[in-house]
């Protein structure tokens, strides 16, 4: 059978990574997973009793936007954390992040148009965007900038713009002069901006700032996975221009239905569970500062200043141009799983690491060990 030019996305090396590591647990093998950016801890408590609670009753389609109470309760996240006043309409619960993105470059482009993005940056932006008949467009960025783009770098040519703050891989954060310089500078362009903040919330100085605080005029996309530590329930919501919100809702009606009930009905328990999240936001700090001294004392010496989320993006072209094969080598004789650059940057990726630190502490402080002794020998 026929297969479509548009299929033929690249793999996430993350999940090879995975993969890999779990044919090693299967053999024996005890391996320290610095590979994924998924919490070690369960979805909060409340959370679950809540989903428990509802099992007795139909869990069945909702309207496709999402439960209008779980729509409130988002609103009133972005009064607590940004003290933005936002209408409850304008916030669309999707399935995980990963909807909402379907979703926004549905409503947003057409098939060849052009979508720009920082490298090192989200492996699936690109993918999804090829699968849908885009074209994403690299922004080389700059260890000086904080891995993060600078306005005067967008390209003339595109039709839209995603921003990561805090990103993936390097944790940076913009600062709100930041936001604020390039949305104005995609406005003048005439590029769509997307803003991608997952991470909001796994922060480690000033907080993070959203989009929303500079204009109305984004799509901002979140996430219970991280904060929340609900990876695998996969809920996440996007807050779109009212302009565009019945686009995305008959988009959503045909696309997804509706989100799935029962993790609608857990996220908004959720919301509630904040000393719960700030608990293990502590255990991410003192992750992250092992990680800090750790790392350069293995020899990784080159890193981005980790702001937010849960990860060390790490420059290793002193020790090798083939990042693949260096993280295979690390996972058969360390025993830690750690990701190839390469999903993030296609062009310098050969010469970066990404480690993860959201695991708990004890296999953070194991890996490391493991880590320091590898580079010994090597």
């Amino acid at each position: 059978m026929r297969q479509s030019a548009r299929g033929q996305v690249d793999p996430f090396i993350v999940m090879d990574v995975m993969e890999a590591a779990a044919r090693a647990e299967a053999e024996g093998r005890h391996i320290i997973h610095m590979e994924v950016g998924q919490p070690g801890t369960p979805a909060p408590a409340g959370a679950r009793e809540a989903l428990a609670r509802s099992l007795s009753q139909p869990l069945g389609y909702t309207v496709a936007l999402g439960l209008l109470r779980l729509r409130q309760g988002i609103a009133g996240l972005y009064r607590r954390w940004y003290g933005v006043d936002l209408d409850p309409a304008r916030v669309v619960v999707t399935p995980g992040s990963s909807g909402a993105f379907i979703l926004a470059f549905s409503a947003l482009f057409d098939a060849g148009d052009r979508v720009a993005m920082g490298y090192p940056g989200y492996p699936s932006y690109r993918q999804i965007l090829r699968a849908m008949s885009l074209e994403p467009v690299g922004i080389p960025t700059r260890p000086e900038d904080r891995y993060q783009p600078r306005p005067e770098a967008l390209p003339d040519d595109a039709q839209g713009l995603i921003l990561a703050s805090p990103g993936n891989p390097s944790g940076t954060v913009l600062r709100l002069d930041e936001l604020r310089a390039l949305n104005e500078a995609a406005r003048d362009k005439g590029m769509a901006v997307i803003s991608d903040e997952i991470y909001h919330g796994l922060s480690y100085g000033d907080r993070c700032h959203s989009a929303l605080e500079v204009t109305d005029d984004v799509f901002v996309i979140n996430s219970f996975s991280k904060y929340f530590s609900m990876t695998g329930w996969r809920v996440g919501w996007m807050v779109v221009p009212e302009t565009h919100l019945r686009t995305v809702e008959r988009l959503a009606q045909n696309m997804f239905i509706c989100p799935p009930h029962a993790s609608q009905v857990a996220a908004l328990a959720a919301l509630d569970c904040i000393d719960e999240a700030e608990a293990n936001l502590a255990v991410y700090a003192r992750n992250r500062q092992l990680m800090l001294e750790g790392l350069p004392k293995a020899g990784f010496t080159r890193i981005a200043p980790p702001e937010g989320a849960f990860y060390i993006y790490a420059d290793v072209s002193d020790l090798t141009g083939d990042s693949l094969a260096f993280a295979e080598e690390i996972l058969a004789k360390a025993g830690v799983a750690v990701t190839p650059g390469l999903d993030f940057d296609p062009e310098r990726g050969a010469r970066t690491l990404r480690f993860s630190y959201a695991r708990a502490t004890a296999d953070i402080a194991e890996g490391l060990r493991r880590l320091a002794e590898f580079m010994a020998a090597r």
